[in-house]
């Protein structure tokens, strides 16, 4: 396997352990879904599924045999891409759940959700600017406000359909930022502005409709907020607590070996087990040791990500396969906490287990970059060793 699957192969492992995890999880959670759209053939869900994370691993082995060099220009086209789609599908995308989120490609009639293609493009731009403006770094226009547009106009566009995207990818840039070498007043100053901003959106809702300026989510985050922070069911907020509530029953019947792999019962009652409450499936039938071995595989993940910084040498390597480690990681351990019930429900799948297309897709190139990175630290490691006593020239 070395031979072909270069780089880490720890990450690998984790990523193999992960996708099965997800076939498993996947196929046990689309029962319902089956007996209602296909009439019971529950291997439907299994095979569909099956398919795109197999067209993900393709995608992922190809771009990891891509130098990353390449992805920091690849980056620069990205961006300009991605602002645009973002816009289009802000004014005129497809809407699912009062939310705009998705746009469906003409003829192949492929929905995505462009904050996908967004979140890998940023964060690798991010990386590309930051490892170009390292001299810089202390001049507020050439440096400071060059790096944080893009970060800006990304976030901005997504926020009135996703907060909770726009905010991990916010949060995600500020890090990526402060490891770069960005100023803490600078980054300082950017978020007082932005939690003030969210702040004031939010105390707006209390006074007038937003509904008119393409605000209407908010609404929904203020319900969700509500009901976390009081933790009792309204007829306002009686859908996020139905599902925090399925999502605990589920936890305490798992207890700590779990009912068994596709005995769970509240697959039936939680909207979407399959995707923004699959971790709370996993713990029915797995227990508390399959919750924490999940939890575990990612902060593998994260440590891997880490290493590759430490023994990186280019910086905008080591800052593209951090920020992309870090996102998925992130993003997973707000999904595990929203399951769990520590943190208000936002809608984050679970990356890598969660049932989806195109996201799938995306965090399997976002790997195939990380794993890239690290192969070409192996190998600058493995070509710059010479045996001790060996001739290296005649």
């Amino acid at each position: 396997m070395r031979k072909y699957l270069e780089g880490d192969m720890v990450i690998w492992a984790v990523v193999f352990l992960l996708s099965l995890v997800s076939a498993m999880a996947v196929y046990s959670s689309t029962g319902t879904l089956a007996y209602r759209y296909q009439g019971g053939n529950t291997e439907y869900y299994l095979l569909k599924h099956f398919s795109i994370i197999i067209l993900g691993w393709g995608l992922m082995y190809g771009i990891h045999k891509v130098p990353f060099k390449y992805f920091s220009r690849i980056a620069q086209i990205l961006i300009w891409i991605s602002i645009p789609l973002l816009a289009v599908t802000l004014i005129s995308g497809t809407s699912r759940n009062e939310a705009s989120r998705w746009l469906t490609l003409p003829i192949i009639n492929l929905s995505f959700q462009t904050s996908d293609l967004a979140k890998v493009a940023l964060i690798a731009y991010l990386a590309r600017v930051l490892s170009k403006k390292q001299n810089d770094m202390d001049d507020f226009k050439e440096g400071f406000l060059h790096i944080v547009w893009p970060v800006l106009a990304v976030c901005v566009l997504i926020f009135p359909a996703n907060f909770s995207t726009a905010a991990v990818l916010f949060t995600t840039s500020m890090i990526v930022m402060f490891i770069g070498g960005v100023k803490v007043k600078y980054l300082s100053g950017l978020i007082a502005a932005a939690f003030t901003g969210a702040v004031m959106i939010l105390l707006l809702s209390y006074v007038a409709p937003l509904e008119k300026v393409g605000l209407g989510r908010v609404e929904t985050w203020k319900k969700r907020l509500e009901t976390f922070a009081s933790n009792e069911e309204s007829p306002a907020s009686a859908d996020a607590t139905y599902q925090t509530d399925q999502a605990k029953i589920a936890i305490a019947k798992g207890g700590i070996a779990g009912v068994g792999p596709g005995n769970s019962s509240q697959r039936n009652f939680i909207p979407h087990p399959y995707s923004d409450f699959i971790y709370a499936i996993i713990i029915e039938e797995w227990g508390m040791v399959g919750g924490i071995g999940i939890l575990f595989l990612y902060l593998i993940l994260l440590f891997r990500g880490l290493r590759i910084v430490h023994k990186g040498t280019s910086t905008f390597g080591t800052l593209l396969a951090f920020g992309v480690c870090f996102a998925l990681v992130f993003q997973a351990f707000i999904n595990m906490a929203v399951a769990v019930n520590l943190f208000p429900v936002t809608g984050q799948p679970l990356p890598l287990i969660s049932m989806g297309g195109t996201s799938i897709w995306f965090t399997s190139i976002a790997m195939g970059m990380i794993l890239s990175v690290s192969r070409e630290i192996k190998e600058d490691a493995e070509s710059s060793y010479e045996p001790e006593g060996e001739l290296t020239h005649v």
